[in-house]
């Protein structure tokens, strides 16, 4: 049971050339900042990790401020990368006039997924006290996990910040952590039945009123696809939205939100 779970969650085992998109990733990541005229990099706690970079938009200023407040949360199965890896991922909602954010967060074991899931709060809640406007949160892998997991009903939010959030998407999210508990990676999450019921949007009541859009790649692992299917069925009835983007696998599903005009930064901004 343990093989055959460990292989439904094994992105890179099953895409063609995985090692250059991490790759990839940390190169355009570093040539963005580097071209960046707007960053900052902001503490929103005392650990070493609790950081986020924000970056405004070119010719915002306090009479012109950024239209909005794009968040993006990394993944990593909450036990890799950091902030560094994805500011281009930015540029899409910035072209439109949107600040973008990208926090870091301890990994597990250090930190437990409810202990990360507060702390994706309190960068959020930083951040927003920085930016004005509407906030979309968006994450991709885990943290397409941790961007639904702050539109639940129970979210860590506040009640300000969450009054603010006019959608959040889900990028090849996982949204049950049962099955993560069958496979090896649990020795690290340390994930146990409590924390499944705790902290699984798809076992969670959504926010009232809130869009989410649970977004996939159609080339996907099963369970990737498995997953976003169950959290839009499950919140169905609200304003969630299935999308399965034909074509894109884990890894290059993110692509999209360095372009302006794709269905996926449209879809985001609500445009």
């Amino acid at each position: 049971m343990t093989a055959e779970m460990d292989d439904a969650y094994a992105n890179s085992a099953h895409i063609e050339g995985a090692e250059k998109y991490v790759a990839a990733w940390k190169r355009d990541a570093e040539a963005f900042r580097a071209a960046a005229k707007n960053e900052m990099i902001f503490p929103y706690g005392r650990g070493k990790r609790e950081r986020y970079d924000l970056f405004l938009p070119e010719g915002s200023s306090t009479v012109n401020p950024p239209k909005g407040l794009f968040v993006f949360i990394h993944g990593g199965y909450w036990m890799d990368f950091d902030k560094s890896f994805w500011s281009h991922l930015g540029a899409g909602a910035m072209a439109h006039g949107w600040a973008a954010a990208f926090p870091s967060y301890d990994l597990c074991p250090d930190k437990s997924i409810t202990g990360i899931a507060c702390q994706i709060a309190a960068a959020i809640t930083d951040v927003a006290s920085r930016v004005e406007g509407p906030i979309v949160i968006s994450g991709h892998s885990a943290g397409g996990h941790l961007a639904a997991r702050m539109v639940c009903e129970n979210s860590p939010l506040s009640t300000e910040v969450r009054e603010r959030i006019q959608l959040a998407v889900g990028i090849s999210g996982i949204y049950d952590l049962a099955p993560l508990m069958f496979t090896k990676m649990n020795e690290t999450l340390g994930i146990d039945k409590k924390e499944v019921i705790a902290e699984s949007p798809a076992r969670l009541a959504p926010m009232a009123g809130v869009k989410f859009v649970a977004w996939v790649g159609g080339d996907e692992r099963p369970e990737f696809l498995r997953q976003t299917r169950e959290l839009a069925q499950t919140w169905s009835g609200t304003k969630t939205f299935f999308v399965e983007e034909a074509g894109k696998h884990h890894f290059d599903i993110i692509d999209g939100l360095c372009d302006p005009e794709s269905r996926l930064v449209l879809t985001a901004l609500g445009l």
